[in-house]
This record gives structure tokens, sequence and C-alpha cells, in this order.
């Protein structure tokens, strides 16, 4: 237990030395991890608000239009809520002013929620191709200076390897932020994929009953649906 508090205060030492004397590192890190930690929890909250459960509403939204009721899966697509919702109501609209080319419009909205559902994904990517450079830039400085001083200085081996440790330091710090920062990148992406995923299951579905709004005998929409 003592050997272990002594390691932990030897890191303290070294690692507000690595703060004090190679800022030039340790800022744009430090910058890197307050972006990941703000990218995490927003993206977190957003994902969470638009959670839906898409199989059941899939099958009600299906016999809303099997039974050619646009009214009703309007409503209940405005009911569900979050992109899924967004993305539902836009493809019964689609069907209800009979587009000619469905599949283009639809694919048109779903990138352009695509985009919100990838938003700040970027930043997770870029901090984790950069931050292990940042880190690795503050350790070559750091060897530098060190055997530039020690060499100035006459210094021993054990001083040396203790200055070589401190350089380090740098290398950890920005592997830690961009091993967070890939995961969570990582983790994201597959959210965003399989939100897509759903999406792709309401454009089968509308695709089935595209030409639902001529069975009026108008030819178009049913009555009482809302533009």
């Amino acid at each position: 237990m003592e050997a272990t508090t002594v390691h932990g205060n030897k890191f303290l030492e070294y690692f507000f030395a690595f703060m004090v004397q190679d800022w030039f590192a340790f800022w744009p890190i430090t910058i890197c991890s307050i972006l990941t930690v703000a990218v995490v929890i927003e993206r977190s909250l957003y994902y969470s608000r638009n959670k839906r459960d898409i199989a059941t509403f899939i099958q009600r939204l299906q016999r809303e239009l099997e039974r050619g009721n646009l009214e009703g899966a309007q409503s209940l697509s405005s009911q569900l809520g979050g992109v899924v919702g967004e993305i539902a109501e836009e493809g019964v609209r689609l069907i209800a002013v009979e587009k000619e080319d469905f599949s283009r419009a639809f694919d048109i909205t779903v990138n352009i929620v695509s985009r919100k559902l990838e938003k700040y994904l970027s930043i997770l990517g870029t901090i984790g191709a950069t931050a292990p450079f940042l880190g690795l830039f503050g350790t070559v400085v750091g060897v530098i200076v060190t055997l530039q001083v020690l060499g100035e200085a006459g210094g021993q081996t054990q001083e040396v390897v203790i200055g070589i440790a401190k350089a380090l330091i740098a290398t950890g710090y920005g592997l830690i932020v961009a091993i967070i920062a890939v995961i969570m990148n990582n983790y994201y992406n597959n959210i965003a994929r399989r939100f897509e995923e759903d999406f792709q299951l309401l454009k089968l579905l509308f695709l089935s009953f595209s030409n639902i709004a001529n069975r009026s005998p108008q030819g178009g929409p049913q009555p009482g649906y809302k533009r």
C-alpha cells in the first residue's frame, strides 16, 4: 500500500510538472479532452431523446396504411415524435401529394436528418486522430530539453531516466484522450447507422403503399388528410 501511494504521488508530481513545463502540449490535449466530454454529453442526450420503439410503431403504421387512413398515419407519426416520427410524417406527406419519384424525395429527407444524427461526430474522429500526435510532440520536446539540460550539467543515468519518464506523461495523456474519443465516435456512429436502418425500413413500408392515394375516386389524397 505504501509503495502504491508513493508511486501515485510521484505520478501526480510528474503530471503537474508536465502541466507547467510542457504547457504547449498540455493545453491542446486538455482542450481536446474538454471537447470530447462536451460532445459525449450532447450526443448522449440527443440520442436518448430520439430513442423510440420502432418495431411497434411500424406495425401500427402499417395497419393504418393498409386501411388507407393517411390522416391516422400522420397522427401516429406526430405522436411518436423524434427523428423517426419526423421521417414518418414526411413519408406520409409524400404519399398524400402523389410524388412521382417518392424514393428520391424520401431519400432527401433521410439525408437531412442523418446530418443531425452525425452532428459533432467528426470532432471525435479528429481528436482521436490528432491527440496521440500532440502527446508525442510533447514527449519529443521534453526528451530533447531533458537531454540538453542534463548533458550541460553532466547529469547521471538516473536523472536522464527520470527526465524521460516525465516527458512520457505527454504521450500517455494524449493516448488516453484519443482512446476515449475513438471509442465514443465508433459507438455513436453505430447508433446513427441503426437510426438510418430504421429509416430504410420506413422507406420499404412506404414504397409498398406509395400508390395508396390513387385509391380514392378522385385519385387525390384521402379525405380529411392535412397537408
